[in-house]
C-alpha cells in the first residue's frame, strides 16, 4: 500500500514546474489529484497521461472565488473526497519600490495570497466533515527575509506564511493540519534568468522540482500526522548561509 492510496489531493499551478512535479509525486503514491490550473493544454495533457481514473484537469483561475467553489464541488463528484490542498500556483513580479506599480502590487498580491485563502476557504467544509485535511500552503525563502525589488512577491509569502500559522491554530481541533513550504532556488521556467552561481548554497546546487516534491508528499500523508503550524525550508542551506562571495 502507498502512503496516499484513497486520498484526493487537488494541486494548484499543477500543469507545469513545482506543481507538475508535486502532482507527479502525489499520484505515484496512490492519491487522486486534481490539476488546477490556467494552462488548458499542459494540464489536460497531464492528466491524459496519468490516467482518468486518478486524475483530472479543472481550469482554475485561484483568484476567482467562484471557481474554488465549483471546484471543490466537482472533486467531491468525481473522487468523492477533498484529503488535501497543495496551493502552489504563484507569480512574481520585480521593480525599485518608487517604480512599483500598484496593479504589480495588486496582481501578485491577489494570486499569492488571495488566492491561498480562498482555496483553504474552499476546502474546509469537506474537510471538517470528513474529521482530517492536510493543506500545503506554499511560500517561498522569500517569506522568511527580504529582498531588493521583490517587494509584492515577499509580502505575499511573508501573508501566507502567517496564513498557515493562524489556520492551523483554528483548525487543529478539527483535525485539519496547516504547514508552509519554503522553497529556494528551484530549477524552473520562472527562475531560468537567476544565476545560481551569485547564490551561496550549502549543498552546491539549485533545487530541481523533485526535491521539494517529497517534502510535499510527506506533509500530505500521515507521515506528518502530528504536524501542523510547522515551516518547512527546503533550500540546500541558502538562507542558513552568510554569502561569502
Amino acid at each position: 500500500m502507498t502512503r496516499l492510496d484513497g486520498r484526493t489531493a487537488i494541486v494548484t499551478g499543477g500543469a507545469r514546474g513545482l506543481g507538475e512535479a508535486y502532482v507527479r509525486a502525489l499520484h505515484a503514491e496512490g492519491a487522486r489529484v486534481v490539476i488546477a490550473d490556467l494552462l488548458d493544454d499542459a494540464g489536460a495533457a497531464l492528466a491524459a497521461e496519468l490516467g482518468a481514473d486518478r486524475a483530472r484537469f479543472e481550469q482554475l483561475d485561484v483568484t476567482d472565488e467562484r471557481g474554488w467553489t465549483d471546484i471543490v464541488a466537482r472533486t467531491l463528484e468525481a473522487f468523492g473526497s477533498v484529503d488535501v490542498l497543495i496551493n502552489n500556483a504563484g507569480i512574481a513580479n520585480a521593480a525599485p519600490i518608487e517604480h512599483f506599480t500598484l496593479a504589480k502590487w495588486d496582481a501578485v498580491i491577489a494570486v499569492n495570497l488571495t488566492g491561498t485563502f480562498l482555496g483553504c476557504r474552499a476546502v474546509v467544509p469537506p474537510m471538517k466533515a470528513a474529521g482530517r485535511g492536510s493543506i500545503v500552503n506554499v511560500s517561498s525563502v522569500e517569506g522568511l527575509r527580504g529582498s531588493e525589488r521583490l517587494h509584492g512577491y515577499t509580502a505575499s509569502k511573508f501573508g501566507v506564511r502567517g496564513l498557515t500559522k493562524s489556520l492551523a491554530v483554528e483548525l487543529g481541533p478539527s483535525g485539519i493540519r496547516v504547514n508552509s513550504v519554503h522553497p529556494g532556488l528551484i530549477l524552473t521556467d520562472m527562475t531560468t534568468r537567476i544565476d545560481p552561481d551569485a547564490l551561496s548554497i550549502p549543498l552546491g546546487r539549485p533545487a530541481l522540482p523533485e526535491d521539494v516534491a517529497g517534502t510535499v508528499v510527506f506533509l500530505a500523508s500521515d507521515e506528518s500526522a502530528y504536524t501542523t503550524g510547522a515551516e518547512f525550508v527546503v533550500d540546500g542551506g541558502m538562507t542558513t548561509a552568510i554569502a561569502h562571495r
